[in-house]
């Protein structure tokens, strides 16, 4: 026994030691169990970056389908919509140009127009031009008789010009940019007025150009005129001014407001002063009213 306890009794130092020992392995032990001591990074699945290339990868998908979706169906280049430009894969300039182009009245008429425009590179315009459908009076022009070839400039003398008022469609439709459509409108402008007055009253004809209305003056104009009555602007209301073709009840009354606060015109010519008030509106202002 007492060879036993002179083995178990320590003295103070190597109890400080033996403690010391048993510290160091429980921090050993916590530094195994609780610590990663993994060196690579953990991947967090909510990252931001994770999520942003997630974000970008599902819009890459969504574009491939619906471009999948879209590809066989043909479209006019004339009338693509900023969500349309966006499938076909325009960029936003791409788009801007072909918007402003369209906003000034003019028409995309062939793949090359279209390349001109926009500045697509020929990689694009060749995965979707093939999809371009442009009008039959386009892509099959109507040819042209020797008769009825009305391009030329040379104006007809009056008595040999057709009167306006008696013009059958397939008469107007011999006028380049006359179609059957718009020769149709011409006429039911034409019933609808009792006769035309006026070569002007052309211009309050939905979609005829001022070009084709010239074209259209040089080979025909109004002989048996029908009755125009003409207002006094200095007289005259908003409501009235609004009762003329082409003329919205908004622009009738800036017109009514400047002549009200000039306490009259003596010519109309000062309407031009007017913002909105193109030529075109100020032709068939002068059919209608005057400073008499």
């Amino acid at each position: 026994m007492n060879w036993l306890k002179s083995h178990l009794t320590f003295d103070r130092g190597q109890r400080d030691g033996i403690l010391v020992l048993i510290i160091l392995n429980l921090v050993l032990i916590c530094v195994i169990l609780f610590v990663d001591i993994n060196p690579e990074a953990k991947l967090e699945l909510n990252s931001p970056e994770l999520l942003r290339i997630k974000a970008e990868v599902d819009s890459l998908k969504l574009l491939q389908k619906t471009s999948t979706k879209t590809a066989n169906y043909p479209f006019n280049p004339n009338f693509i919509s900023e969500y349309k430009a966006y499938t076909l894969g325009l960029t936003v300039e791409e788009y801007e140009n072909l918007k402003a182009f369209r906003e000034n009245n003019q028409w995309i008429n062939s793949i090359s127009d279209f390349q001109r425009v926009t500045g697509v590179s020929d990689s694009l315009l060749e995965m979707i031009s093939m999809n371009f459908k442009f009008p039959d009076w386009i892509t099959n022009p109507r040819p042209k008789t020797k008769s009825g070839n009305y391009t030329q400039a040379t104006e007809l003398p009056y008595s040999e010009k057709t009167d306006l008022n008696i013009a059958t469609s397939v008469e107007l439709q011999e006028i380049s940019g006359v179609g059957n459509v718009l020769s149709g409108r011409i006429i039911s402008y034409r019933e609808k007025l009792g006769g035309f007055a006026s070569d002007e009253q052309l211009y309050a004809v939905y979609g005829l150009k001022e070009e084709v209305i010239e074209r259209i003056k040089q080979r025909f104009t109004v002989k048996a005129k029908s009755t125009l009555v003409t207002m006094n602007i200095n007289e005259v209301s908003a409501s009235d001014i609004a009762t003329i073709p082409g003329i919205d009840f908004e622009l009738a009354k800036e017109i009514w407001e400047f002549v009200r606060l000039r306490e009259g015109i003596d010519d109309l010519a000062q309407l031009e002063k007017i913002e909105g008030l193109t030529p075109h509106k100020l032709r068939l202002i002068r059919l209608y009213l005057s400073t008499d």
